[in-house]
């Protein structure tokens, strides 16, 4: 399954867009982090890294999840 990671020099999200249901809830919550109409659509630099585990934890599909 394809993954991609996306780090903010302190932790990675990992993307699996296989799994991923478009809920929107990561889009909702941290706007200036994902943005579906940029490249890279995922920018972690813009979000403390608690911020980032907290809004990773709310993926409904675990398509996002953490590597520290």
């Amino acid at each position: 399954m394809e993954k991609k990671h996306y780090s903010n020099g302190e932790i990675t999200i990992v993307w699996q867009p296989g799994l991923c249901a478009h809920a929107g809830i990561c889009v909702q919550t941290l706007p200036n982090v994902y943005d579906v109409n940029a490249r890279p659509w995922i920018r972690p630099e813009n979000a403390t890294t608690q911020e980032l585990i907290e809004q990773v934890s709310k993926c409904p599909s675990g398509a996002l999840t953490i590597e520290k």
